[in-house]
């Protein structure tokens, strides 16, 4: 389905003004003829009025940013894409399957709902009027959080935004049912392939770009990459759908709550490890130090003994969590 723009169809004005005058007419006749009695102009008049309220239903009014799938009896005729005021034929028919769907995103699902709401008192009930104007602004989706495993097994939640517009409305219309359900679930499957090929954080031996090595990728760490994956993933999924995708980002990501805990405390395992690599480095690299200056400076003469009970020493302080409570030695040294 190729779409076919109607841009020669501007004349809306020329066309309001020639029904205002067949009004006119039909009211003139009407009058004429029931003064005169003549039938005959009255049965025209009312043929003429009953014509120009048909012509009436060939109006079209766009806003910048809106679009109107035509069809007549059936048949695709063209789209009017332009903002304008537009006749044409009485006929035909918009066409919007996804006039009443409403998702949780931005855009046109509010224009979507009932324009007009006539409420009868008398018989309780609501008539409601839905617009099938397709809107080509840029939107942005926000499907719900999700519980997937990621590559290593461990359950995540995670959630994206999606922005996207229709910018083939007739692959929009008549390819899929209703494109803004399609493109929801699409995102849905897309974020579940890319997401199981990732671990959380970074991990051994794990290949996310299927090179057959392994690498650093991780969704914690890599959210631009993963998030690049996911808008391509989608856009192939919805090509058919005459929709693009604009952009994909990452609004939520954590552990699942059944191993959260768990995972917290392995994370503040992994950082006390690694504070206590640090402290010991740099306690190691003192304690060279210091037994070089006083090795430099002569400043006192030790054996192997004390050395290795001065070096002892200060490495329970240095790597000590509390503060060191020093004894003094009043008598020598030996």
């Amino acid at each position: 389905m190729e779409e076919k723009v109607l841009s020669k169809k501007k004349n809306g004005m020329a066309a309001l003004l020639g029904i205002l005058v067949l009004y006119a007419a039909a009211i003139v006749g009407i009058v004429f003829g029931a003064r005169n009695e003549y039938v005959t102009v009255i049965i025209v008049s009312v043929i003429i009025a009953v014509v120009a309220t048909i012509l009436l239903a060939g109006l079209k009014v766009l806003k910048p940013q809106e679009a109107l799938v035509l069809t007549l009896f059936g048949k695709y005729i063209g789209t009017l894409k332009e903002d304008g005021f537009y006749f044409v034929n009485p006929f035909c028919a918009s066409v919007n399957p996804a006039a009443r769907t409403k998702l949780n995103q931005s855009g046109d699902v509010n224009d979507s709902v009932a324009l007009m709401a006539i409420a009868n008192k008398t018989a309780g009930t609501t008539v409601e009027a839905y617009n099938n104007k397709i809107s080509l602004k840029i939107m942005t989706l926000n499907n719900n959080k999700q519980k997937i495993n990621d590559c290593l097994g461990n359950p995540i939640e995670i959630g994206i935004a999606v922005t996207w517009k229709v910018v083939d409305t007739a692959k929009a219309v008549f390819n899929v049912d209703n494109y803004k359900e399609f493109l929801s679930l699409q995102c849905d499957s897309a974020l579940r392939d890319i997401v199981r090929i990732y671990p959380y954080d970074v991990a051994p031996n794990v290949d996310t770009t299927g090179d057959g090595l392994s690498d650093e990728g991780s969704l914690r760490g890599s959210s631009e990459i993963v998030a690049g994956r996911i808008r391509d993933e989608i856009q192939k999924r919805v090509e058919e759908a005459g929709i693009e995708v604009v952009e994909a980002r990452i609004t939520y990501l954590a552990y699942a709550p059944e191993i959260a805990a768990v995972m917290l405390q392995r994370q503040q395992a992994s950082a006390i490890i690694d504070a206590r690599k640090m402290i010991v480095d740099g306690a190691v690299g003192m304690v060279e130090m210091a037994l070089e200056r006083l090795s430099e400076n002569h400043t006192v003469e030790l054996d192997e003994e004390r050395k290795a009970a001065m070096v002892s020493n200060l490495l329970v302080v240095l790597c000590g969590n509390r503060d060191a409570q020093p004894i003094v030695n009043s008598g020598s040294l030996y």
